[in-house]
């Protein structure tokens, strides 16, 4: 039975940031993922938004590890060639109850640390989103897009050129407690762990019963896209949003550009009973249609195709509207830290997190 400090479970952002900097911070670390291949569930099926710390009260761990993060990842991201761009971001208000939103977003922002946050007149947006048009808005300039899956590939390269084994295709099945720590069951063998990261996103909770740890409830949330035709990316220069959904399950339907040049809409929130359910009654394109003339009046049905989805690793029910994210150790099985319910802005955060987790293994 192999013996090693620490294992993490689960193979998006989270976990390969973590693991890395486990293994720069001198643990022997092996990370274990379910698929063939790291990043494919949440971590790549999103918008690709760098945040930069609006959202939420300054308190939170959502916005630390966001306003944490932000810098870290745009580093990483020119030091390892991933592409990027800090393109900024207009929040954008159409009535009085929105531009009071606006108003009180902005000072939660500012309060939070975020820099060269600037309010904007209708003829102010005009000239940074001539198609778009609004009463007022708020302009991020710290807000920024990255290309998903070129982050995953440069944190993997980075974990393991650290020393951390990535174990690919590795699904955990059960686990021991023992003296000197856990022995982890996975389809092929057995490690034996001195401490364990739970950094399995949309199976979180099934995780951390599979190690005799605290339980928790992770509710899927489907957010569905759709991406303007190649002929129509014109109408939009970089991030457009709304101010957010009172229901707190998302930001609302916005307009990204991504890295790639095409031009995302969306995404939606839905609850789900399934983690895995990316496509059973998709909404129709057509749906997308009012939502999206709200930030760009223009847009004709033709000009919409469907794109991808995403799901959401949320800890609270549709009957709430705020959960912050877990990272802690875990109240029953103290070898066990949790990095769990890493939802937006978790991309930002995830290097932030990371370093969050090792700190807590330290102790």
């Amino acid at each position: 039975m192999v013996s090693i400090d620490v294992a993490v479970i689960g193979g998006g952002v989270t976990g390969l940031a973590t693991a890395a900097a486990l293994a720069r911070a001198g643990f022997s670390t092996c990370l274990l993922e379910r698929h063939p291949r790291p990043g494919l569930d949440t971590s790549t099926h999103n918008s690709g938004v760098i945040h930069a710390g609006l959202y939420y009260p300054r308190e939170t761990l959502k916005t630390r590890l966001c306003i944490e993060g932000r810098p870290l990842l745009y580093d990483f991201c020119r030091a390892h060639g991933v592409d990027h761009q800090q393109c900024g971001k207009i929040v954008v208000a159409h009535d009085d109850d929105e531009v009071a939103e606006l108003h009180r977003l902005c000072a939660q922002g500012r309060e939070n640390g975020v820099q060269g946050l600037e309010l904007l007149d209708r003829r102010a947006i005009a000239r940074l989103e001539p198609h778009v048009q609004a009463t007022a808005g708020l302009l991020s300039p710290a807000t920024g897009i990255v290309d998903a899956e070129g982050l995953v590939r440069a944190l993997l390269r980075s974990a393991e050129a650290a020393g951390a084994v990535v174990l690919c295709g590795t699904r955990l099945v059960g686990s021991d407690a023992l003296p000197e720590g856990m022995a982890l069951r996975t389809e092929r063998e057995t490690i034996l762990a001195a401490q364990v990261v739970n950094a399995a996103g949309l199976y979180a909770d099934d995780v951390s019963a599979l190690l005799g740890g605290e339980s928790f409830t992770i509710y899927p949330c489907r957010g569905e896209y759709v991406e303007l035709a190649r002929s129509k990316r014109y109408l939009v220069n970089g991030l457009v949003y709304p101010v957010p959904h009172a229901s707190g399950h998302g930001l609302g339907v916005h307009v990204v550009r991504q890295a790639s040049g095409a031009v995302w809409l969306g995404p939606t929130a839905v609850y789900r009973s399934r983690k895995d359910d990316y496509e059973t009654g998709r909404l129709a394109v057509e749906s997308f249609l009012e939502p999206a003339r709200r930030l760009i009046p223009e847009l004709q049905p033709g000009d919409l195709r469907l794109a991808g989805s995403g799901i959401r690793p949320k800890l609270h029910p549709p009957t709430a509207s705020f959960a912050d994210f877990l990272i802690r150790r875990d109240r029953i099985n103290p070898r066990v830290v949790h990095a769990a319910g890493i939802e937006s802005p978790g991309l930002t955060a995830c290097l932030a997190v990371g370093n969050l987790v090792t700190g807590l293994l330290d102790t």
